[in-house]
Parts: structure tokens; C-alpha cells; sequence
């Protein structure tokens, strides 16, 4: 696991040389396909040294959060372009990075916590930073807080697993069972704050409409599941009491799920709308995780990764359109089949997968969720219902009405692609389809 965090720190002075912009991004590529060759069969906990270690789980989002700092480089030109601070944008992105990646392969849970915590700083920045509206001020101090919030009764019960036991080690923490309520609530609140769960998600959409191209991505792609990761990480340690309790969690979930969906349709925000279709996705996901099933949890695992590709990617649809239009509106972006027909393709490939539609890795998460939710009770597949079937209606929605329509008759010109922005999406959209063929590694890991 070393030799990766050196390669990120060993890049930290490279920032510095002239045009360096597009070799960083070469050289994310590099090393996302020499992590890809570590890929292990295995459940256990493999690459153990200096309190670092990978297991099926953690070699997934590490691998995840490569290839999506990668793809943030690609569709930030205009940051590039503009020389908008791009040595400090990079500096940014390989902070990111190094939390990220220490975050997923720490073994010790108070190292976890620490690097979980300090992962929010750099994206505080790039909403900060780069962001677009005056607004952003709001959103990076709700991101902020309801994170901070949220975790700081955490680390009281880190403290407290170490003074009972004297370790942290995630490899032995299974062994422990804790029955007190207030440390089960302690211990998940903060994970359930950046799933995140429905009722605590209004940090989301908003850092999300506030965010530059690559903040989304980042947010979308990796942010939402360290909740989720984090959560399988300790939620064993407290099965009996969440045995009682998860139905709380689920229930919230389920009917925020559905709610979201409803919420989805009203809005005139392309970036809002994704946001949203985020939070239900990941409420989902959530109930599955949370009935405690085998089914549930690899359906969970299966949907972080689908939907870290597909949510950014179609981020950075939205962002093409809002590159050529100036505005995010639906009231605007209409009928872009006439302005950018070879872009529809890309729109629907990427709803489609949204919705859950074959051959995609979202439909393998979604089933196996629905299976471990309905085995654990047949009522809520009254909300399942009603949560694919809404799914699918406000990805329609999306596509249809971005696509179709009276073109606005503020423009003139028509216009393609990029070379960059189809390899953007060709990028997104070919691993979130093809790693169905390889589902084995989503699936039978535990």
C-alpha cells in the first residue's frame, strides 16, 4: 500500500513544473491501472504492513476513487483554461486523494475516523474555491457542520471501544458486541449524516449546485460512500442492538427514498435533480446494508460502485450543457438534440444506467437490495415499488425534456462535443457497464 501513498506524495513537488495539468491526470490513469492488477479474489485482509491493508471492500472504492480523480482532471478545463489557481487545484486534488486512499486501506478505526474527518477539508475547498455562486459559502459551512456534527460522538466512542479493549483493529473488532443504544447511536449517526440518509441530506444538494464540475464528481463518486463503507465496517460490532433498531434506519430510508423521488420531479436545477436521485439511490442502498443480510450488503457494495460512475458521469453531462449554455435550468436546456445531437447518446446511455436498466452494475446492486429487503419484510415492497417505478420516471424525465422540445431561441449555433468530453463519458460508462461481466468481485466477496 506504500509504494501508492509515495507515488501521490512524490507528485506534490511535480505540481510545480509548467503544464503539468495534463501529465497529472496521465499519470492518475497509471496508477489506476497499476492498482487494478492487485485485484484480489479474496475476502480477507490482503497487503498488510505499516497499519495499512486491502480487502475486497477496500480495494473497490480505492480503485473507484482513482479512476474519478482521474475524470475530474479531464472535465475541469475551464479551471485550466481560465488559470483559475491550477497549482493549487492540483495541490487540492492530491490531498484529496491521500485521504481517500488512506481512509479506505487504514486498519485502525481511530485512523479511519481521522482521515474520514480530513477528507472534508479539500473538499471544503474546491466548493470554496471553485465553486460558482456566492452561495457556496452556505454550502461548504452545511457540509461542514453537519459532518462535524455528526462525528464527534463518534470519537468519544472510539475512545471508549480503546479503553475497554486496548485496540482498534478492524480485523479483531468482530469479535466485540456492544448492547448499549446510545453508543450503537453514536457510532452510526455520523455514517448515516454522509450517506446520506433522508432527514439529514439537506447538506447534499446544496454542496452540490454550489460545487465546480469536479467538486460534484468527488461528492458523487467517493464522499457519499466512505458513509457506507464505514458503516460495514462497525455495524457487526453492534449486531444485537441493531437487530432492533435498524428498522428505524430502514424505514426512514425507504419512505425517503420514495419521497426524494417525488421531490426529483419538481426540479428546474439539472444538478439539483442528480443530487437528489443520489440521496434515493444511496437510501436504498442504506436498507439494504442495514437488514443485515448477505444479500443486502453485496447489493449495497455493488450499488456504491455503480452509482459512484454513474452519478458523476452524469454530472458531467449536466456540466457540458452548462459549459455551452451558461445555465443549468430545464426551462433552458431544452431540446439539445437539435443543438448537440451526438451528446443524446450519451444522455440516454447514462439515464438508462440510472434507472437501473441492463446490462448496467446498478441493476445487479438493485436487485440483490430489493431481495434482501423484501426477505426481511414483505411490506416494504410497497415502497419498493414506489421507488423504481419514480426512479425510472424522473430519469425519463430528465432525458426527455433536456432532449426534446422547442430548442430556445436564445441560440444560434450548433454545436458537438469535444474529443475530451466524449472520452469523459465513454470513461464513465464503459467500466459501470462492463462490470457486470466481472460481477463475481461485487458479489460473492464476503
Amino acid at each position: 500500500m506504500l509504494k501508492y501513498l509515495f507515488f501521490m506524495l512524490f507528485m506534490i513537488p511535480l505540481v510545480y513544473l509548467k503544464n503539468f495539468f495534463w501529465v497529472f491526470q496521465v499519470m492518475m490513469f497509471f496508477i489506476s491501472f497499476m492498482f487494478i492488477f492487485n485485484v484480489m479474489n479474496n475476502y480477507m485482509f490482503m497487503h498488510l504492513g505499516m497499519g495499512f491493508g486491502l480487502d475486497l471492500m477496500s480495494f473497490g472504492l480505492i480503485m473507484l476513487s482513482f479512476w474519478i480523480i482521474a475524470l475530474m482532471v479531464m472535465a475541469s478545463e475551464s479551471i485550466y483554461k481560465g488559470k483559475y489557481s491550477i497549482i493549487l487545484y492540483l495541490l487540492n486534488l492530491i490531498g484529496l486523494m491521500l485521504m481517500l486512499l488512506c481512509s479506505f486501506s487504514v486498519m485502525n478505526l481511530f485512523m479511519f475516523y481521522l482521515f474520514f474527518e480530513s477528507s472534508l477539508i479539500p473538499v471544503l475547498f474546491l466548493v470554496l474555491g471553485w465553486g460558482y455562486q456566492p452561495e457556496r459559502l452556505q454550502a461548504g459551512t452545511y457540509l461542514l457542520f453537519y459532518t462535524l456534527f455528526a462525528s464527534l460522538p463518534m470519537l468519544i466512542s472510539i475512545f471508549f471501544i480503546y479503553q475497554d479493549n486496548g485496540m482498534l483493529s478492524f480485523m479483531l473488532m468482530n469479535f466485540f458486541s456492544y448492547n448499549n443504544l446510545l453508543f450503537y447511536l453514536s457510532m452510526i449517526l455520523v455514517f448515516l449524516v454522509k450517506m446520506p440518509m433522508f432527514l439529514v441530506h439537506l447538506w447534499l444538494p446544496k454542496a452540490h449546485v454550489e460545487a465546480p464540475i469536479a467538486g460534484s464528481m468527488i461528492l458523487a463518486g467517493i464522499m457519499l460512500k466512505l458513509g457506507g463503507y464505514g458503516l460495514m465496517r462497525v455495524i457487526l460490532m453492534m449486531s444485537s442492538v441493531g437487530l432492533l433498531y435498524n428498522i428505524i434506519w430502514i424505514g426512514i430510508s425507504l419512505i425517503g427514498g420514495f419521497m426524494v423521488s417525488m421531490i426529483c420531479i419538481r426540479q428546474v436545477d439539472m444538478k439539483s435533480m442528480i443530487a437528489y436521485s443520489s440521496v434515493a439511490h444511496m437510501g436504498l442502498a442504506l436498507a439494504g446494508m442495514l437488514t443485515m443480510m448477505l444479500w443486502g450488503w453485496m447489493g449495497a457494495y455493488s450499488m456504491m460502485l455503480a452509482h459512484g460512475l454513474c452519478s458523476s458521469g452524469l454530472f458531467c453531462l449536466a456540466n457540458i450543457s452548462y459549459e455551452r449554455l451558461g445555465s443549468r435550468s430545464m426551462l433552458i436546456n431544452k431540446g439539445m438534440m437539435n443543438l448537440m445531437p451526438s451528446m443524446c447518446l450519451w444522455w440516454f446511455l447514462l439515464v438508462s444506467s440510472n434507472m437501473a436498466a441492463p446490462p448496467s452494475l446498478n441493476l445487479l446492486g438493485e436487485i440483490s437490495l430489493l431481495n434482501s429487503v423484501v426477505g426481511w419484510s414483505i411490506i416494504s415492497m410497497i415502497l419498493l415499488m414506489l421507488m423504481s417505478f419514480f426512479s425510472a420516471v424522473y430519469s425519463l424525465f430528465l432525458y426527455s425534456y433536456s432532449q426534446h422540445g422547442k430548442i430556445y431561441s436564445g441560440f444560434y449555433s450548433c454545436s458537438v462535443g469535444y474529443l475530451r468530453e466524449y472520452l469523459l463519458l465513454f470513461l464513465h460508462w464503459v467500466p459501470l457497464n462492463l462490470l457486470i461481466l466481472s460481477s463475481d468481485l461485487c458479489m460473492l466477496w464476503l
